[in-house]
């Protein structure tokens, strides 16, 4: 098997970012110098005891490391890491996710999006202070990922379940249940705006993004399909942005096994098949829109 020297720099960068540990602890603790760790995360070849070594610091596996079979990540911040990189290359991206797809939101969706978050973690000191700085990291990853997307315009398809189209229009953008009625009526103003931008691309059908609605309840977990130039890879995610989101518990899988992408693909080819397109999906969201914008007011 051929091993991909700069992805398993990236690997051993997620990884490190969400372990906690700065790079001068690591390298301290391995016995190398800081600047040999960069190197080693820019693609360097290490040596296998260093890659061992880095393997049982970080928590992971060699084989995690060396890209053998699926990643498992328990961190967001690592998990997100992953696909911005995986994303840098990426020339197609199918999307299972939510009710939008967080690279065709506003920017204003970020701003909000960062309190949502915040306001999703457990109250208790050291959990939210841990917390936070998480928070502040997937932000800046995510913010990254949509200044590439915007740069590089691959071409995106994603699939929105209607029941969570419609509880994002109830609800709003919000992180947990109880709030002030003038924060949630703030919340679901962004979510109106988000909605009819996403209705705005159903109707004009941009080269190089198209959506569809399905009536299937979707499973929670989120899935991307990235064609790269050599491969596909497919991630599948417990994390979730937006509206009830989930940067805490689970396990993110990235792998590029052909039976696991072969099988998301056709699920998602199933559900476009079966998905309003165009100018009915346009319609269905903004009678969506409306409908719990009559009850808003």
């Amino acid at each position: 098997m051929a091993f991909r020297f700069d992805d398993i720099g990236n690997r051993l960068k997620a990884f490190r970012m969400g372990s906690g540990l700065g790079a001068d602890e690591i390298a301290a603790k391995i016995g190398i110098s800081r600047a040999a760790l960069y190197r080693y995360e820019k693609g360097e070849v290490a040596k296998i005891d260093t890659l061992a070594k880095m393997a049982s610091l970080l928590g992971v596996s060699v084989p995690t490391l060396l890209g053998v079979g699926v990643e498992y990540m328990s961190s967001a911040v690592s998990f997100f890491e992953r696909i911005r990189q995986i994303e840098e290359t990426a020339e197609h991206i199918i999307v299972s996710s939510g009710p939008v797809s967080y690279l065709l939101t506003t920017d204003r969706y970020d701003s909000i999006l960062e309190k949502v978050l915040s306001e999703s973690l457990p109250r208790q000191e050291d959990g939210l202070k841990v917390g936070k700085e998480s928070v502040s990291e997937i932000m800046a990853l995510l913010k990254e990922r949509k200044e590439s997307y915007r740069r590089r315009q691959p071409s995106i398809v994603t699939v929105i379940a209607a029941d969570e189209l419609r509880r994002f229009l109830r609800n709003g953008l919000v992180g947990k249940v109880e709030m002030q009625s003038r924060t949630r009526r703030k919340r679901r103003e962004v979510a109106f705006e988000e909605m009819e931008r996403i209705a705005h691309f159903m109707e004009d059908e941009p080269i190089g993004v198209q959506i569809g609605i399905v009536e299937d309840t979707l499973p929670r977990t989120s899935f991307h399909v990235f064609r790269q130039p050599d491969r596909l890879v497919l991630a599948v995610s417990p994390y979730r942005l937006g509206e009830s989101p989930n940067i805490r518990v689970g396990v993110g899988m990235i792998t590029s096994a052909p039976e696991a992408v072969e099988l998301h693909e056709q699920t998602a080819e199933s559900l476009w098949k079966r998905a309003l397109k165009g100018r009915d999906a346009a319609e269905f969201t903004r009678r969506a829109i409306k409908r719990y914008s009559r009850e808003f007011t």
